[in-house]
């Protein structure tokens, strides 16, 4: 009887680094679905304790901050441990951390679960993580892929959305906070089985590449390397045109429209589940803009790109008090295509920015880059929160955020690298191990 033996050389059908992105996708998703958790929780909350806007956007506000400052450092972590030990510990967190927050009884304990906990889980899955396995695992189709991950965090950030709009209101919203939890708990196995650190762990090339790759040696003194690689970087302009540009970014997305979106709509008069399934289709649309962003950004100048996606967005956030109304109108739906479009469409071409001008240390740059991000989300989370208290209402918000986003497109183009950028970051990150 004659076995069909498989060829050692023989190319498998599926390269490796798909099943890799799927993993990671599926890791994304799952912490996805607590980023824009906090917009359900603010009506909840303030009429079941009695806490303010300003004080529930405290925690909000913390929560995205960490979910900023996190990334930098996993991104280190990840180069020191492992990718798959640093997610399957993250996710572990996020549900730690949700399930706490359902027995709280004071706002402080809101900061505290929601804030801090699932901040640094949900930090230490954000973009810079996407960056740096699209980073390793190929060198062809990476704008795409980092599209497609990008896409796949809108889309845990909005497919869950309606269904856990749909249980708060039926179970209350302890029982939309068990269900994230124990979707992150059942993708850690997954993780486990399909994630590697890099293509060499399983004997492959990376997708794309000519030739095959060593795996690095670990880096040790993860938190050290972060910090360094944020002192050399912030030595050149293009770090802090991409800082200030993707704070405004956060600003004018996280931090305004998933916290303060679904209770502007509900203030307005249309119920919590109307305005959550039209948050939840910006995220459809989220998809479609962040996959062909990414397909662009491997075609056209990023920097173009990144200002007409600002200039876009600033018309449509303007617009938005017009369109509020107690029910769905045609035109708040235009409004929610063409945000759902330009949305995440800014993550690809930041990311490819970062690596093009700090090479190896590109994710890590990104993660502090998508600090500034989180930064301006919680100021901009707090401060509605705030004039929502004050004033009544959120329309000044809107239009702020609008006229930010005008800034941005203007600074845009300005991203301009000098030569050596890159190669100062990584000299010293050779320095630091010991390489010549």
């Amino acid at each position: 009887m004659t076995q069909s033996i498989r060829s050692p050389i023989e190319k498998p059908r599926v390269h490796r680094a798909w099943w890799v992105i799927t993993a990671a996708g599926l890791a994304i998703i799952a912490a996805g679905a607590f980023t824009t958790m906090s917009g359900l929780l603010v009506t909840p909350l303030h009429h079941e304790y009695g806490w303010s806007h300003g004080s529930i956007s405290v925690a909000v506000s913390v929560n995205m901050v960490l979910y900023g400052l996190t990334a930098p450092f996993a991104a280190a972590l990840m180069d020191r441990f492992g990718i798959r030990s640093v997610v399957a510990g993250a996710l572990s967190l996020v549900a730690l951390g949700a399930v706490l927050t359902t027995v709280m009884t004071a706002a402080w304990q809101l900061t505290l679960y929601w804030g801090l906990l699932v901040g640094l889980g949900t930090g230490s899955m954000a973009m810079a993580f996407a960056a740096t396995v699209a980073g390793r695992w190929f060198v062809a189709r990476r704008g795409l892929v980092t599209g497609i991950l990008t896409a796949a965090s809108v889309f845990g950030q909005f497919v869950f959305l309606p269904v856990l709009s749909w249980i708060a209101d039926t179970y209350q919203w302890r029982a939309s906070l068990v269900t994230v939890a124990l979707t992150a708990v059942c993708v850690v196995p997954v993780v486990w089985l399909l994630l590697r650190d890099h293509p060499a762990d399983v004997g492959v090339k990376a997708y794309g590449a000519t030739e095959f790759e060593s795996k690095p040696a670990p880096v040790p003194g993860a938190a050290r390397r972060t910090v360094r690689v944020l002192l050399t970087s912030a030595r050149t302009g293009p770090f802090w045109l991409l800082a200030g540009t993707f704070a405004i970014c956060g600003a004018s997305t996280n931090g305004i429209m998933w916290s303060h979106f679904v209770p502007a709509a509900h203030h307005h008069g249309m119920p919590v589940t109307i305005a959550s399934s039209l948050l939840a289709m910006v995220g459809i649309f989220n998809v479609v803009g962040t996959v062909g962003s990414g397909w662009l950004t491997d075609r056209l100048d990023a920097r173009w790109l990144l200002a007409g996606y600002f200039a876009l967005r600033a018309v449509a956030l303007m617009c938005l008090p017009l369109l509020f109304a107690a029910t769905v109108r045609p035109s708040l739906v235009v409004f929610v295509v063409v945000f759902g479009v330009l949305d995440v469409a800014t993550v690809p071409p930041t990311i490819a920015l970062a690596h093009r001008f700090y090479g190896e240390d590109g994710a890590i740059v990104f993660g502090w880059v998508n600090a500034s991000h989180q930064l301006g989300a919680g100021l901009m989370a707090f401060l509605g929160g705030v004039t929502r208290d004050l004033f009544g209402s959120y329309d000044l918000v809107w239009v702020a955020a609008g006229g930010l986003c005008v800034l941005a497109a203007l600074l845009s183009p300005l991203i301009r690298g000098r030569s050596g950028d890159g190669n100062a970051l990584e000299t010293e990150r050779r320095s630091a191990v010991g390489v010549d």
